[in-house]
């Protein structure tokens, strides 16, 4: 791109950083100031992209705001996706990673499974089911966000996922933390396995581990759900590229197709990011500690800003006629995906517990 075609682009970035910090704005006074929360356990993204098809379809969006939202939708959300990798550090995964990664793969490939058999007897579009598996399995919103480029996903399929995601994510959110403590007789261990594995959004599973630590006195519980969050979100590196190779196979023509074509390169920068964390931690957190830490802080927060653009942008362009158009069924595969995590979960640590016994 020229300098000419950047400027083109500048507004619409500039409207997607605004509804970023107007749902931000919206979040602290719900979450801090209504509900009374020292951190809101509403997703921020949500409420951009709430906001962002609440004026979309109010107001028709001018062509000068457009090719900025296309920007922001395209390559700003592949911006924070990188940056996210800043926030793992899998030398600190080891704890709990022998009992958490066998119970993620385990749950990740039973919902895969559930939704393919699902995807055959309610006849959704492949697209959005590819979106609402990875959503319901890896890492909610930012799955679907990271998916959807690189199987030509539309936007109106992408909000309906997050919408889906989103729904019964925050379900899970509010529930399961009350429902866990009981069935697991309050065992911090067990309870945040379960809260880690079976809760879409990070976001919202350290919503769900603060509500617990809040409600219960645990937080413990806290850091091992949100420990295991992170292990989970580990695996956008396997699946984004499974995915894409899995969808384009199945829907191109060309016969030298191969996965090189769609591979979603950005993956290897959140890979580096993940590296550059753990490198940097090995060697500047003795000697220049306040800056390395502020330099990790800086990078997290630009990613949340980042990915909220996005969505923002996502919003903005989403057509609710279209979203109607699309009927219940991909909401209730949202729902048996839901479910399908939360009971293999239980059905996976209960088989660790008697194990261990």
């Amino acid at each position: 791109m020229n300098y000419k075609q950047y400027l083109v682009v500048i507004p619409g970035i500039v409207l997607a950083f605004v509804l970023y910090t107007l749902s931000q704005g919206f979040n602290n006074i719900i979450g801090i100031e209504l509900l009374g929360y020292e951190k809101s356990p509403i997703s921020t993204a949500m409420i951009a992209i709430l906001i962002g098809m609440f004026f979309g379809n109010i107001f028709q969006m001018r062509d000068n705001f457009v090719k900025g939202l296309d920007f922001t939708q395209k390559y700003i959300l592949k911006l924070g996706i990188i940056c996210l990798g800043i926030q793992l550090k899998p030398f600190e995964f080891l704890e709990f990673g022998t009992v958490a990664i066998p119970l993620i793969i385990i749950c990740i490939v039973s919902v895969l499974i559930v939704v393919k058999l699902l995807v055959r007897r309610f006849k959704i579009p492949t697209r959005m089911a590819y979106l609402i598996s990875i959503g319901g399995t890896v890492c909610g919103t930012t799955a679907i966000m990271a998916t959807a480029p690189v199987i030509g996903a539309k936007k109106n399929e992408i909000s309906y996922a997050i919408a889906n995601i989103t729904l019964f994510g925050i379900l899970s959110m509010l529930i399961y933390p009350y429902f866990a403590n009981y069935y697991f007789d309050a065992e911090p261990l067990f309870i945040g396995l379960f809260l880690g594995t079976s809760i879409h959004e990070t976001s919202q599973v350290a919503a769900a581990g603060l509500i617990y630590d809040q409600q219960f006195n645990s937080p413990e519980t806290l850091n091992v759900a949100t420990v295991t969050k992170l292990i989970r979100n580990t695996f956008l590196v396997i699946m984004i590229p499974l995915f894409a190779f899995l969808y384009n196979r199945s829907n191109t023509v060309k016969k030298d197709y191969s996965i090189i074509a769609i591979f979603p390169y950005f993956v290897l920068g959140f890979v580096g990011m993940i590296i550059f964390r753990n490198v940097g931690d090995q060697f500047f957190l003795s000697t220049n500690n306040d800056l390395w830490l502020d330099t990790i802080t800086a990078i997290k927060s630009s990613s949340k800003i980042f990915l909220t653009m996005a969505m923002a942008a996502i919003g903005l362009s989403t057509n609710l006629k279209e979203l109607k158009s699309m009927g219940y069924k991909p909401f209730l595969v949202g729902f048996i995906g839901m479910a399908t995590v939360g009971v293999v979960s239980i059905i996976s640590i209960e088989f660790y517990i008697n194990f261990l016994s």
